[in-house]
């Protein structure tokens, strides 16, 4: 009788236990993800309407400026995890946990939102919600680069043993640190450098 609940507890735990898979079908619908998120950010650049102007279309261009510099911030930005999430799961024969995966892409998702936004609200000045929006697309950039180094340390160190091909330690370190690294504005929006912190 005890054997025969022993065996039903392992079924049962054999059940929950989350069974690896090929990383191509993970990869596949992350790029598709991020394709998106990457096409939504030129939406923001609106193309001047000359029924609603009497300046110059060159006038109408440059004052769109905050929404050219947001939209290359943030293109940059998804760029450089995209290269970088390539490089993660290609490390890997196969994957387990598909979570923390979803947690980074939900950030990108979110991410022209936050371009729209800071965009928005370059235009306005300062005193006109200027500081709160570059507050939300810093701390986007911020989450962002958490929820990328927290898949790419689970894979690096509890699951090395997924690798495709075994690393030591210290590059596994350097790994994680490069990789964990995106770009953000400062405080002040007009100014615009990478992010050092992360």
């Amino acid at each position: 009788m005890l054997a025969g609940a022993k065996v039903c507890h392992e079924e049962r735990r054999n059940k929950r236990r989350i069974v690896p898979r090929e990383h191509g079908s993970v990869e596949a619908f992350s790029d598709g993800v991020i394709a998106v998120a990457i096409t939504l950010l030129v939406l923001d650049i609106k193309v001047p309407d000359p029924a609603r102007t009497a300046h110059h279309l060159a006038h109408e261009l440059g004052v769109q400026w905050p929404s050219y510099a947001a939209y290359a911030s943030s293109f940059v930005t998804i760029g450089i995890v995209w290269i970088n999430h390539h490089a993660m799961i290609g490390r890997l024969r196969e994957v387990d946990h598909l979570i923390l995966n979803l947690l980074l892409l939900l950030c990108i998702g979110v991410l022209p939102f936050a371009t729209s936004l800071l965009g928005t609200y370059l235009k306005q000045g300062q005193g006109q919600g200027q500081s709160l929006a570059a507050a939300i697309y810093s701390g986007l950039c911020l989450l962002m680069s958490i929820t990328f180094a927290n898949p790419s340390r689970h894979i690096l160190f509890p699951k090395a043993h997924m690798l495709s091909v075994e690393l030591p330690v210290a590059q596994r370190r350097k790994i994680l640190w490069r990789g964990s690294r995106v770009w953000c504005p400062t405080r002040s929006p007009p100014r615009w450098r990478p992010c050092p912190h992360t």
